[in-house]
């Protein structure tokens, strides 16, 4: 509730009134909807195929790894606004989408540069996902937004396109490497 554009106190549910308009007006953001945004790819709705498509953004998805590797990453962030929070986020900050969607992405990219190529491309994508949403939280909370991310989920990690054929016969030379050593360990 603002009155004469000033922050006054929030309204639950129940019954509510309010000063007539030039006096007081009420904002009433969507408090309960989980939001989602997705990084590295674009969610298109194909009529054709009567469903969504995802079209690769490679501008936010390749990412540079700790050992100077590059990963494509797509992911996903589910957030909302906090329950005690809603004057945080309808005052402190512009743009919320904008701000996410900037805070993940450099959070992702942060968390990937600390990591090697080789430990994300296989194992360590829950520990990164939890990385990574502790880190936008703290930073999102330094900004004040009032924003509350509820998961983050990675939803492809591969090598980039140009290399993804090379890097598929280095994981079968490294299979066919170890299959070999347990042959001979059985053998000897």
């Amino acid at each position: 509730v603002l009155r004469f554009g000033k922050y006054v106190g929030d309204a639950y549910p129940g019954l509510n009134y309010h000063l007539p308009y030039p006096i007081e007006t009420v904002l009433l953001p969507k408090a309960l909807r989980v939001n989602t945004i997705s990084i590295g790819m674009t969610l298109i709705d194909d009529p054709a195929r009567r469903g969504r498509t995802t079209r690769d953004v490679p501008e936010e998805s390749l990412m540079l790894t700790g050992d100077e590797n590059i990963v494509d990453v797509d992911f996903t962030v589910l957030w909302r606004i906090k329950p005690k929070g809603v004057a945080d986020y309808l005052f402190n900050i512009q743009n919320a989408e904008g701000t996410v969607k900037a805070v993940a992405e450099s959070a992702m990219r942060e968390v990937i540069g600390q990591s090697d190529a080789q430990q994300v491309l296989t194992g360590a994508r829950t520990s990164t996902e939890l990385k990574v949403q502790e880190l936008m939280q703290k930073t999102l909370d330094s900004y004040g937004s009032g924003i509350l991310v509820q998961q983050l989920q990675m939803q492809k990690v591969d090598p980039p396109a140009q290399v993804i054929e090379a890097s598929r016969d280095v994981q079968a030379a490294r299979a066919n490497l170890e299959s070999l050593r347990n042959q001979a360990m059985a053998y000897a």
